[in-house]
């Protein structure tokens, strides 16, 4: 059989595989869309928990939208189609909730805004959150994470948030909370906060115990502005299937039955080989497309061979986890590493390092294949040589499983 497999933004590898081999695929669950135009602007107008969003807006001075960088697959183009004609009527300021991320490129601006971007490009704030002198200090969360926002967070007397819904290896899920922390927060409170990501319970598709989520909860109660919360869950093709508005929190958790609809995958059995494919836009670099490797291991045998096939566009995106991992001659030690002393990224590389210890990890993307070797992945320049050579490790009778968006998908054995 033939597969094909998409790459980059609108390219494509394919795999040729021998109708005897135990082949399987992995998706995100298939969902009725409904209108999507009718789905958005009814959740706008009967919020959850909140004011219907024009009473929210009356008589607001300052209006500050959180949106989402573009590593995610946010419609944020697609919401500003319902709110845009309102909100211009005020004061109003868009924020790029990047975290610890980069900020946009011009391309990028584009992808987030569509249309919208020549009118709004005056009014766009890029969150650096290593620029201390826009931080102001809100408090500290009961774990003791100081609470360092943007001060345009603070300077806005109402704020929007446009982001979307799916399932996050350590966060549970993003969405909601996430828009503050990490979104528009400093770097020590990120770092405070990512440390938690350490521990077990943080993980996909979990917010109850999850030290990461009530983390972020508790940490953003210093945040006391109003807030009109404008969550998205998208299906396997990037299109809404649902649109919960109003309470921060309410709506999120709202948002989350859906997203467990698309995106937890019932599956009968872990395979010896997990192929996992990380699509635009999360397949921007290796730091992002991480979340296909974290995902993949849940369907991944004990001594199996993942197979990552993500382009990572620019390169491996964090420096601090791929010095760590690349200065570490084993998983193992790197894992020492971290236990003496925790730098922000270091959770990313706990999280392949665990991985390290009971499987294989390779990969086909563009990042140099001496830069990718360093990190406990041997690289591969096309998935057909990488699948032949996994097949013969394995054996004829390996079972294989193609996970076809390994950044979203969370495989769920049954």
């Amino acid at each position: 059989m033939k597969i094909d497999l998409p790459y980059g933004k609108d390219g494509a590898m394919s795999v040729q595989i021998s109708d005897a081999l135990k082949v399987n695929f992995l998706e995100a669950n298939d969902v009725a869309i409904g209108d999507e135009a009718q789905s958005i602007q009814a959740a706008i107008n009967t919020p959850i928990n909140s004011k219907n969003f024009k009473d929210f807006l009356r008589n607001a001075k300052k209006v500050l939208v959180i949106v989402n960088d573009a590593t995610r697959p946010t419609p944020t183009k697609r919401v500003l189609d319902f709110i845009f004609d309102d909100l211009k009527q005020t004061d109003y300021k868009f924020i790029i909730a990047t975290g610890a991320h980069r900020g946009p490129s011009e391309e990028e601006y584009v992808q987030i805004f569509g249309s919208f971007y020549q009118e709004l490009k005056n009014r766009i704030i890029v969150h650096d959150a290593r620029a201390k002198e826009d931080m102001v200090y809100l408090g500290d969360s009961s774990n003791g994470t100081p609470m360092y926002v943007n001060k345009a967070g603070v300077e806005a007397d109402k704020i929007i948030i446009i982001s979307s819904v799916e399932p996050h290896y350590f966060a549970g899920y993003t969405g909601g909370r996430k828009s503050f922390l990490p979104g528009i927060a400093g770097f020590e409170t990120i770092e405070q906060n990512h440390k938690l990501a350490l521990a077990p319970e943080a993980k996909a598709l979990a917010l109850e115990g999850n030290p990461v989520h009530e983390d972020i909860i508790d940490a953003i109660k210093t945040v006391k502005q109003e807030i009109f919360s404008i969550m998205t869950v998208l299906d396997k093709h990037h299109k809404v299937y649902a649109t919960c508005c109003g309470h921060i929190n309410d709506s999120f958790l709202e948002a989350i039955d859906k997203a467990n609809e698309v995106f937890a995958a019932p599956l009968d059995e872990k395979a010896d080989i997990v192929v996992s494919v990380v699509k635009f836009p999360q397949d921007i670099d290796l730091y992002q497309a991480q979340k296909g490797i974290d995902n993949a291991k849940l369907a991944l045998k004990k001594d199996g061979i993942m197979i990552l096939v993500a382009k990572c566009r620019c390169g491996i995106g964090g420096k601090a986890f791929a010095d760590l991992l690349g200065s570490s001659d084993t998983p193992k030690n790197a894992l020492e590493t971290i236990k003496k002393g925790y730098v922000l990224g270091y959770h990313k590389a706990a999280k392949m390092a665990e991985i390290g210890l009971w499987a294989q990890m390779w990969a086909v993307t563009d990042v140099e294949p001496d830069v990718i070797s360093k990190l406990f992945i041997k690289p591969y320049a096309d998935i057909q040589t990488a699948l032949d050579q996994a097949i013969e490790e394995k054996g004829s009778d390996a079972s294989i499983l193609f996970l076809m968006d390994g950044g979203l998908t969370v495989p769920m054995v049954r």
